[in-house]
């Protein structure tokens, strides 16, 4: 999950080209969501017992991955074959991000996930 995370914040961080498969994306959003927990809640109530000036930090996080939030999910419409734009309509934008990508090339770049990475290629055994 670590992994996945750091490649969306690290090598992607304003990267709206291409493609993200379901898994950048999920593993993604989990990862971003615990961080989020911890420092908003925990960290912030620690901060507001010990220095309420210190509380103000935590925000510095959202808006670090505020840009690599929008790009992966605008990457993520792209697997879809959608627009980026796509990701402003409530409710069509959650089964979008839901739904399995193109496979092979579409308008916004080659598939991002390997043959061996499909659920079929799971328990076969090569001869």
């Amino acid at each position: 999950m670590i992994e996945w995370y750091k490649k969306v914040v690290f090598e992607n961080y304003a990267n709206f080209e291409g493609r993200a498969r379901r898994k950048e994306y999920w593993m993604f959003f989990l990862a971003n969501l615990i961080i989020s927990f911890v420092l908003g809640f925990v960290l912030g109530l620690v901060f507001a017992l010990i220095s309420p000036s210190l509380a103000p930090l935590v925000n510095i996080y959202s808006l670090a991955v505020f840009i690599p939030s929008i790009a992966v999910a605008i990457r993520r419409m792209h697997d879809v074959g959608k627009s980026g734009w796509y990701i402003l309509i409530p409710i069509y934008n959650i089964i979008l991000l839901a739904t399995e990508g193109d496979k092979g090339t579409n308008e916004y770049g080659t598939d991002p996930k390997s043959d061996s990475d499909t659920i079929d290629e799971i328990g076969k055994v090569e001869l």
